[in-house]
Parts: structure tokens; C-alpha cells; sequence
């Protein structure tokens, strides 16, 4: 945000106005993407990992495509300890294909008291960087932020057995806020 926001200025100085605002333009562009809003889960089970349109939803696992104007930080969606953190290189296809499987990612897996949760932060066409926050053995709260993939991504998220789906395809999801799951009873 800073190199754009410092060329705005340069720009207006040296009275280019309208490249200076569209220099502004893009770093408040920036900034609003940047964006990392404190959050709260809305009652008891697994809390989306990410902001999103659900791609898939299917018994023990979840797809949720983010977007450019979705909030981009990723959070655990159980509290455990992170037992591993893997990151694969892949290609750069789009995130709302099934094919983005593949794409570059980054794997986090969470020992929880509900079981084993994998949470996968993958690239899309124009993301390039993916950021991780936590190593192996640090402790995550359930909402907690684990990571931030930048500009339009996927999440992929495992969902311990005895735990049932509470979304379908095509809702949208709210990280670290919507309740995704609960235990059966």
C-alpha cells in the first residue's frame, strides 16, 4: 500500500492529478483487500476457515472460493496444535475450477480434541503469495488466524467425523464467524 500511496503523493506534487488518483485509487484498493476485521463465532462447532462462496460440501469436507472482495485471512476452525505446515508448489489455475486442487498450496494440519482437521490455503490465477502464521506445535483457539492468501484464493477444509454440514454449495461464509459443522448427537 505504501509505494502506491508514495506515488500519489510524488504525482500530485509534480501536478499529474489524474495519475495521481488513480495511484490513490490503487492503494486504497490495496488497503481494503488488506483488511483483517476481528471476528467472533457465532455459536459452537467448526467455524469457516475462510470468507467465501462454498464450492463444495460434502460429507467431511468443505470448499470455500474467495474472491477479491472477500477478507482474505484464514482461521483455524477448531482450537488444537498444529502438528504440520506443508507447502507444495503447483500451477496457477483458477480457484473456483475443482482443478485448482493442484495449484500452489499450503497445508495445515491440526490436532484437535474432535480429531484430525486439514486446512489447505490454495492459489488462484493471479495469486502468487501465500502467508502463513503458524508453525508445528503452536496452539490455535478455534477462529484463531492461521494464515492470509493474497488476491482471490480457495480454502479446503477436512471436517472430523461425527460432525455434520451445516452449508451447502453457493452460501456464503463469514472466517473464524459462521459455523460450518456441529457434532451429532
Amino acid at each position: 500500500m505504501g509505494a502506491p500511496l508514495l506515488a500519489s503523493a510524488l504525482l500530485a506534487v509534480l501536478g499529474s492529478w489524474p495519475l495521481s488518483g488513480a495511484a490513490l485509487v490503487l492503494s486504497m484498493a490495496i488497503a481494503l483487500f488488506h483488511r483483517d476485521p476481528e471476528r467472533t463465532p457465532r455459536g459452537e462447532g467448526v467455524v469457516s476457515p475462510a470468507d467465501g462462496r462454498v464450492m463444495e460440501a460434502s460429507p467431511g469436507r468443505l470448499a470455500i472460493f474467495m474472491n477479491h472482495h472477500n477478507v482474505h485471512v484464514n482461521r483455524s476452525p477448531l482450537a488444537g496444535r498444529v502438528e504440520r505446515v506443508e507447502h507444495s508448489d503447483g500451477p496457477h489455475r483458477p480457484a473456483f475450477l475443482r482443478s485448482s486442487s493442484e495449484n500452489e498450496r499450503n497445508l495445515i494440519v491440526i490436532d484437535t480434541p474432535a480429531g484430525e482437521v486439514r486446512l489447505t490455503q490454495i492459489t488462484g490465477v493471479l495469486v502468487r503469495r501465500i502467508v502463513c502464521y503458524v508453525r508445528p506445535g503452536d496452539l490455535v483457539e478455534r477462529g484463531e488466524r492461521v494464515g492470509m492468501i493474497r488476491f482471490g484464493s480457495r480454502v479446503e477444509l477436512s471436517i472430523p467425523s461425527g460432525y455434520r454440514l451445516l452449508v451447502a454449495e453457493g452460501e456464503r461464509v463469514r472466517a473464524g464467524e459462521t459455523v460450518v459443522a456441529v457434532r451429532e448427537r
